[in-house]
C-alpha cells in the first residue's frame, strides 16, 4: 500500500527533525517527507489526516513481561503485542523470566517463532545470564546471540555473586551485547513489598530498605567499569542510584545507560494506600494496621518518596536517565486479589507509557516532545542495536500517530492486555494513540 500521513508534528530524534509535515509510505518502508499540503494525494490507496497529533518513530520498549512459556493465563505473546500497537510501540524486548526461563536457543526460536505469528511488532528476547536464573553457572552466551537474544538480563532478580557477574559482564563485552540489569540486593529484601518507612510503618506491611537498589547499582556499576561491557541500568526509582549514575557518567566518563518507569515519576509510596471509598474493589485489600492499600501499586523496586520522585524527574531532563520502559508486568485478577503482602509485585503499562509521559512530563514539567521521543524510541533503538527509532527516508515504516490534544481518563479494565492492573485508572492524560504501523502495515487504529 501507498499511504500519506498528512497534517502532522512530525518529531524525529535520529535526525533532528521537528515540524509539521507529511510522510508518505510505500512497499513498507518511509518513501519520503515533504511540507504538509505539498503532496498530491492523487495515487494514494488511504490518506490519514493526523491534525493535531504527532508523527513519530515506533516507539520501542526495552523491558517487558509477556509471561509465555508458562503463565499464558497472564499475557501470551500475542496480546502482549497487541497491548504493544494499543501503545504505540512496534517493537519490545521480553525478559526471561518465563516458565521455563529464556536461557536456552530454543527458547530464543521460540520467541520469535511466537511474534512471527502475532501482529507486526517486533518482540526481541532478552536471555537470561544464568542458566535457570540461579545464579551459579552462566548461560553460552555466543550461542544464544547467534539464536537472536538482543541482550542478556537476570531481570526478575538480580545475579547475587559478583564473582559470576564479573564474568557475565566480561563475556558479554567481548561479543558486544548488552546487559539489562536488575539492581537489588536480594538479603535486604527480605520480604518487603514496599519502600520501608514512615508510610510502610503507618500500614505495619514490611518494608524494602531504600538501600537495596543503589547497592547493586554501584557493584555493576564497578564491574562495567572494570570489564568495558555495556551496562543498561534497569527500572531506576532511587535517588541514590541516580547519584551514582551521575557520577559514573559525569565524572567517570562511562558509557552506560539507565532507564526509569511512568510510575516512578508520577507516583510515590504514599500513592499505596487509598482513603476512604469502595473496599469491595478486588486489588484494594486492608493492611495489619488497618489501612486501605491498594496492590495494583505494588511493583519492584517499589515506588519511593516524595525526593525519590523528584530526582528522577531531574534525571530525566538533564539526561541522566536515558531510557522509558513499562516494566510490563500483567497479573491475573485473582492474583492481585490477594493481601497486599502475598499479592505480586508488578504493573500493566503499554497501553499509558506515552500518555502518562507525556502528561506528566511535557505538559506538567517542561520536557520538549524531541527529548520524549528519544527516550521512548530513538535511544532504545541505539541500546538494543535492533534497527528502528526513526523515520528516515528508507527506513523501515514504523510509526505511530498520536492525539496531544484531546484530554481523556485512563480506564480501569477493558485493555488489549490480557490484565487490568493499572496503577494509573482514572488519570487524566494526553497522549491518545490513534494508530500505530509495523513495517508499512497498519496494526492498530481507532
Amino acid at each position: 500500500m501507498k499511504i500519506l500521513i498528512t497534517g502532522g508534528r512530525v518529531v524525529d530524534p535520529s535526525r533532528n527533525v521537528d515540524r509539521m509535515a507529511d510522510i508518505i509510505v510505500a512497499d513498507g518502508k518511509i518513501a519520503g517527507m515533504e511540507e504538509t499540503g505539498c503532496v498530491s494525494i492523487r495515487g494514494f490507496d488511504r490518506i490519514v489526516d493526523a491534525s493535531g497529533c504527532l508523527v513519530v518513530p515506533g516507539l520501542i520498549d526495552m523491558h517487558v513481561h509477556f509471561r509465555e512459556p508458562g503463565q499464558e493465563y497472564k499475557e501470551t505473546i500475542a496480546s502482549g503485542c497487541a497491548a504493544a500497537a494499543a501503545g504505540g510501540f512496534t517493537t519490545v524486548c521480553c525478559m526471561p523470566n518465563t516458565q521455563p526461563v529464556l536461557d536456552s536457543p530454543e527458547s530464543m526460536q521460540f520467541i520469535h517463532r511466537k511474534a512471527a505469528e502475532a501482529n507486526g511488532v517486533r518482540v526481541l528476547p532478552a536471555a537470561a545470564v544464568t542458566e535457570g536464573q540461579l545464579g551459579l553457572r552462566l548461560n553460552d552466551f555466543r550461542a544464544l546471540k547467534k539464536a537472536g537474544a538482543a541482550a542478556f538480563s537476570e531481570d526478575g532478580r538480580s545475579v547475587d555473586d559478583p564473582a559470576v557477574m564479573r564474568e557475565a559482564f566480561r563475556l558479554a563485552a567481548e561479543i558486544g551485547m548488552p546487559i539489562l540489569d536488575h539492581t537489588e540486593q536480594s538479603e535486604l529484601k527480605d520480604g518487603g513489598c514496599m519502600r520501608r518507612g514512615s508510610f510502610s510503618s503507618r500500614t505495619g506491611l514490611p518494608g524494602i530498605p531504600p538501600e537495596a537498589e543503589p547497592m547493586i547499582a554501584i557493584r555493576d556499576i564497578l564491574l562495567a567499569r572494570e570489564t568495558g561491557a555495556k551496562l543498561h541500568l534497569q527500572h531506576i526509582s532511587s535517588k541514590l542510584s541516580l547519584d551514582l549514575i551521575r557520577l559514573a557518567k559525569q565524572e567517570w566518563k562511562m558509557n552506560i545507560t539507565a532507564e526509569t518507569a511512568p510510575h516512578y515519576f508520577t507516583l510515590i509510596d504514599e500513592n499505596v494506600i487509598v482513603g476512604g471509598g469502595r473496599r469491595d474493589i478486588y486489588h484494594r485489600s486492608v493492611s495489619p494496621k488497618g489501612v486501605t492499600v491498594d496492590s495494583h501499586r505494588k511493583m519492584n523496586p517499589p515506588l519511593g518518596t516524595h525526593n525519590d520522585r523528584d530526582a528522577v524527574i531531574r534525571a530525566m531532563l538533564d539526561g541522566t536517565l536515558d531510557v522509558i520502559a513499562t516494566d510490563h508486568a500483567p497479573h491475573s485478577p485473582q492474583e492481585k486479589a490477594l493481601p497486599f503482602a502475598a499479592a505480586p509485585f508488578g504493573v500493566i503499562g503499554l497501553e499509558t507509557s506515552f500518555a502518562v509521559s507525556y502528561t506528566e512530563m511535557v505538559e506538567k514539567h517542561g520536557m520538549e516532545p524531541m527529548q520524549l521521543i528519544r527516550m521512548m524510541s530513538t535511544k532504545p533503538a541505539e541500546i538494543l542495536n535492533c534497527g528502528g527509532g526513526t523515520l528516515e527516508g528508507g527506513s523501515r515504516a514504523d510509526l505511530a500517530v498520536i492525539d496531544v490534544t484531546r484530554e481523556f481518563e485512563i480506564p480501569d479494565r477493558g485493555f488489549a492486555s490480557k490484565a487490568e492492573n493499572t496503577p494509573f485508572a482514572g488519570m487524566k492524560v494526553k497522549g491518545d494513540v490513534r494508530m500505530t504501523m509495523a513495517g508499512g502495515r497498519i496494526i492498530f487504529e481507532k
